[in-house]
């Protein structure tokens, strides 16, 4: 599929057809990508916990409000990030995004749930066993859709604007 057909296809799904597992060749794949993405300063300061337990998985999406879909998902990645970078956000932002564009080039429906500093932040790194000295960026969903989201996007010619405002 053409880079720019994959960007242009993207939707956030939030249905998934359930009891659809991925295999660990497929989710390797994507968190690879990610390591590709940009970091300010090369830091690369990012770490990846793919959470595929059916069990916690829904013990996530009952703590993350606007993440219930995570437990229909095949599996949730949570983003972490060193605490102390001074671009953590714009980091975990790439990672995240690179993420989202590999699970639909390999077909799959993804959505991103903000994560940093949010109300269940602290709840799902007890869950996961993070260490103190990482901070939760981010939750991704991905899995098989169920659903396929119209998605009415700006004309180009109401955003772009060329040398002046």
């Amino acid at each position: 599929m053409d880079v720019l057909e994959v960007l242009r296809g993207r939707r956030s799904i939030r249905k998934y057809k359930k009891n659809m597992p991925l295999d660990k060749e497929t989710i390797e794949k994507i968190i690879d990508v990610a390591r590709f993405a940009p970091t300010a300063r090369g830091n690369q300061g990012w770490e990846f916990v793919v959470v595929t337990d059916d069990e916690l998985k829904k013990q996530i999406a009952q703590k993350a409000r606007y993440g219930r879909f995570i437990e229909d998902a095949s599996c949730c990645v949570a983003i972490l990030y060193e605490k102390g970078f001074e671009y953590i956000l714009e980091d975990m932002a790439a990672a995240s995004t690179y993420i989202l564009i590999a699970a639909k080039a390999l077909g799959l429906g993804s959505c991103w749930v903000a994560s940093y500093k949010k109300e269940h932040s602290e709840e799902v790194k007890r869950l996961l066993n993070v260490p103190e000295h990482l901070e939760l960026c981010a939750l991704i969903s991905i899995g098989y859709p169920d659903e396929n989201p119209v998605r009415n996007k700006k004309e180009l010619s109401s955003i772009l604007h060329w040398n002046k405002y």
